[in-house]
């Protein structure tokens, strides 16, 4: 599982003009599922993503995780974070899982996220989105299970 998480000041989901999802301060998460990933890849990256620290506390470190600062986590499919751009101009997504198995598993992601007590929006799995968001820092970073 590959994720692009950006601390975020807000962050909505809009389709066809409508707004679907929304969160006023928190994480953004663009997760992308590959054909190997499992159970044990969700509840790893769910668990990374929660704890992460980088909220600035009284000083302005990044000691803070989201439990802290009682943020929000609004998380979109993004099966193009496993585009291989190796040959020729046009991406491949070979590694991208396909639906049937991606879904559930990105189900699962959220569904860890909210045990954890968090208040999780969502975009619309497969639909064409606009992912609006004001970028706090900007911190942004790029988290895979293969390398967590």
């Amino acid at each position: 599982m590959r994720a692009v998480v950006t601390r975020v000041k807000s962050a909505s989901v809009e389709i066809e003009g409508r707004t679907v999802s929304s969160i006023d301060g928190g994480l953004l998460v663009l997760l992308g599922i590959k054909v190997t990933d499992s159970r044990q890849d969700a509840e790893k990256l769910s668990s990374k993503i929660t704890q992460l620290r980088i909220f600035e506390d009284e000083d302005g470190k990044m000691n803070k995780s989201l439990s802290d600062t009682g943020g929000s986590l609004l998380v979109v499919s993004q099966f193009t974070l496993y585009g291989n751009c190796k040959k020729g101009r046009r991406p491949d997504f070979l590694d991208a899982a396909r639906p049937e198995t991606a879904i559930p598993l990105y189900e699962l992601f959220i569904a860890l996220c909210r045990e954890k007590g968090f208040r999780v929006q969502t975009g619309v799995f497969g639909a064409e989105m606009q992912v609006i968001s004001v970028n706090d820092g900007p911190v942004t970073l790029i988290l895979d299970t293969e390398n967590l």
